[in-house]
């Protein structure tokens, strides 16, 4: 009995034995495999970070506001009578616009008309009874003083029948009527927006950082999504003598001639100052950038030697840089990096730090400073 057991014991510390040593022998294998394995390089696209002649600019976004403008209400409320002006009309300063209706003020115009003609007519009596002293001075001054009273209520009337014809306060483009004829307006009801198109001012913001080198005179150049392939020139006019205490930045305004009107109040755009200074920088393509919460990085492309003596095999490695201002396709460096070396500015995401790549620039669209994207 002991011998069976004997035996069992022996057979099964064989079979165990066994199992482990063919285990062993497969893990060995593996990992002789994956120390030999190397995977087949990315394939990427390069370009060389090179030196630029830049102008100095400092961008923003803005809006286009008015020199002049305003939207046109009553002053007191009134029937309209009458509209005399279309939407969208360019109008001169003065033109009537809208008459409301006026006829209970001409009709107590009149009454106090008379009023004042017959106060006029017992001054004049008055004066001439005065000079014989058939009156006191004191009744001539009443009588006088009747007078300008008079005069006063005529004058209060005129000026309301005035407030009641409401005509354009500057020369502009009208924008689309609110009213109709026969509608009861009250005092600030809207009838129609009024804007001066030309010139206009583009108002924006820039970090106070900035504001030593800021001065007024300065080329300010804008674009807008609304005409893709135009940009506007104008000047730098106003500097806001007060900082915006919550985003510690200043306001400034720039003006535009605008003589085809193009630009209109409340467009969204983007600004440009420009200074007449030019700077040498270090440009790569933007799309060379990989951003990250601890920093911007660039791969750079390094030539290694192969580990089986063939040809030299193309390896990047990572590079913080620290980044600056942009233009078209290109961003400039600022730190990090040299002239002359070649970085990857297509397929950054699916590289890590040591990995060996292949160049492939044949498909990806050359890089440039003024982009001009097709719809096709």
């Amino acid at each position: 009995m002991k011998r069976k057991i004997l035996t069992a014991v022996i057979v099964v510390l064989a079979v165990v034995l066994g199992l482990a040593g063919v285990k062993a022998w497969q893990i060995h294998t593996l990992i002789a495999a994956g120390q030999a394995f190397a995977p087949p390089p990315e394939t990427i696209s390069s370009a060389v970070a090179h030196e630029e002649k830049w102008q100095d600019t400092l961008t923003a976004v803005g809006s286009i506001n008015a020199v002049q403008g305003v939207t046109v209400s009553p002053e007191i409320a009134g029937t309209v009578s009458e509209i005399a002006f279309e939407s969208g009309a360019v109008v001169a300063k003065g033109d009537l616009l809208v008459r409301l209706d006026t006829s209970s003020e001409e009709a107590q115009l009149r009454a106090v008309d008379a009023q004042v003609e017959l106060a006029r007519l017992n001054a004049e009596r008055t004066r001439q009874l005065r000079t014989n002293n058939t009156v006191s001075q004191s009744e001539l001054d009443a009588v006088e003083a009747t007078v300008k009273q008079q005069q006063a209520n005529a004058d209060a009337i005129h000026a309301t029948i005035e407030k009641k014809t409401i005509r354009a306060p500057f020369a502009g483009r009208l924008g689309i009527r609110l009213v109709n004829l026969g509608e009861l307006l009250a005092a600030g009801k809207a009838i129609v927006s009024l804007q001066s198109l030309a010139p206009v001012y583009a108002d924006f913001s820039l970090p106070q950082q900035e504001l030593a080198r800021l001065k007024t005179g300065l080329a300010v150049r804008v674009s807008s999504d609304t005409y893709p392939d135009q940009h506007f020139d104008g000047t730098l006019t106003a500097i806001n003598p007060d900082l915006d205490a919550t985003t510690r930045s200043v306001r400034l305004q720039a003006t535009f001639a605008n003589t085809e009107q193009l630009l209109r109040p409340g467009m969204f755009v983007r600004v440009e100052v420009i200074f007449p200074e030019e700077q040498t920088v270090l440009a790569v393509p933007a799309t060379a950038i990989l951003s990250a919460p601890y920093g911007d990085s660039v791969y750079v492309i390094e030539s290694h030697p192969a580990k089986n003596g063939g040809k030299p095999e193309a390896v990047v490695s990572q590079k913080f840089v620290h980044t600056g201002r942009s233009r078209g396709d290109f961003i400039s460096i600022l730190s990090g990096l040299k002239a002359g070396e070649r970085v990857v500015s297509a397929g950054v995401f699916k590289l890590r730090n040591g990995m060996s790549v292949q160049e492939n620039n044949d498909l990806v669209p050359r890089a440039v400073e003024k982009p001009s994207p097709s719809d096709s």
